[in-house]
């Protein structure tokens, strides 16, 4: 009986051993969508940020990374950008989209690497929009307030691509524009102006009596001419609108050293 327990116990353990070997091996988890290698932002300020960037990426179904570097090892700045998202598995979905964003603080690059729907999302035109808007912040080292803006804007971008339309060359962000606001503090500045202007003539009359003809108001053989010029006052202007450029905008790709199509570009801070 205890041959056959012992028997039966040894049974129990191959099966088990044959489960534990056969179990699949899964996938790693989704990838670091804030890689703060260089240490730009705090602690906190870092898992905020991460925070949004996967509440944006989750609602889009589009990575939106941020990647900072203390070197760029001799690279590029395209090549360093495009490997570091084939060999960390960035990309959402079969067709591997997403958008990252690399810092180098040492070469002071930074470069937008885009695959997949990320190349629609951002075009070239669309590309040079938004970097107008986070890289005064990396110059000023407002980190933090330029990866905000970066991934506020990225929420907007997909979202106007996701219309059919992505921004381009000549489908850009407009600025708002307070057109009764700005009348008014224009017509305020204007009204400053005068009023000092006047204040001071004032000023310099104080000694003048009203006459009743402006004859009165110049002295006899006071006036000689001493000095002529000639002063073109008046012009005709023809306006005409300037051309738009025939391209048909849209993003410039090129493959990575993986084979990966990539668009993107970047530039210095």
């Amino acid at each position: 009986m205890r041959k056959k327990l012992s028997v039966l116990f040894m049974t129990l353990t191959l099966c088990i051993s044959c489960i534990s070997v056969a179990a699949p091996v899964y996938a790693e988890s989704d990838p670091v969508l804030f890689w703060d290698e260089d240490g730009l932002l705090t602690e906190s300020e870092g898992e905020e940020l991460e925070a949004k960037l996967e509440s944006i990426s989750d609602k889009n179904e589009l990575n939106v990374a941020i990647v900072t570097v203390p070197s760029l090892e001799g690279k590029s700045a395209m090549t360093y950008a495009d490997d570091f998202y084939d060999t960390n598995g960035y990309g959402y979905g079969d067709t591997e989209d997403g958008i990252l964003l690399l810092i180098c603080q040492e070469s002071r690059d930074w470069y937008i690497s885009t695959a997949g729907y990320g190349i629609t999302v951002i075009t070239d035109a669309g590309r040079e929009y938004l970097s107008e808007q986070f890289v005064p912040f990396l110059t000023d080292g407002e980190y933090a307030d330029a990866f905000d803006i970066y991934a506020d804007y990225c929420d907007l971008f997909i979202e106007q691509a996701q219309t059919g339309e992505p921004f381009d060359s000549g489908n850009l962000p407009k600025e708002p524009f307070n057109a009764g606001m700005n009348l008014l503090i224009s017509l305020g500045i204007g009204l400053i102006v005068a009023l000092i202007a006047t204040g001071m003539m004032r000023g310099q009359l104080k000694t003048v009596r009203r006459k009743a003809a402006a004859g009165n108001y110049i002295k006899k053989n006071s006036m000689h001419l001493s000095n002529q010029q000639d002063f073109f006052l008046y012009s005709h202007v023809d306006r005409r609108e300037k051309p738009k450029s025939d391209s048909s905008g849209g993003s410039s790709t090129h493959t990575s050293s993986s084979g990966t199509t990539h668009g993107g570009g970047g530039g210095k801070f």
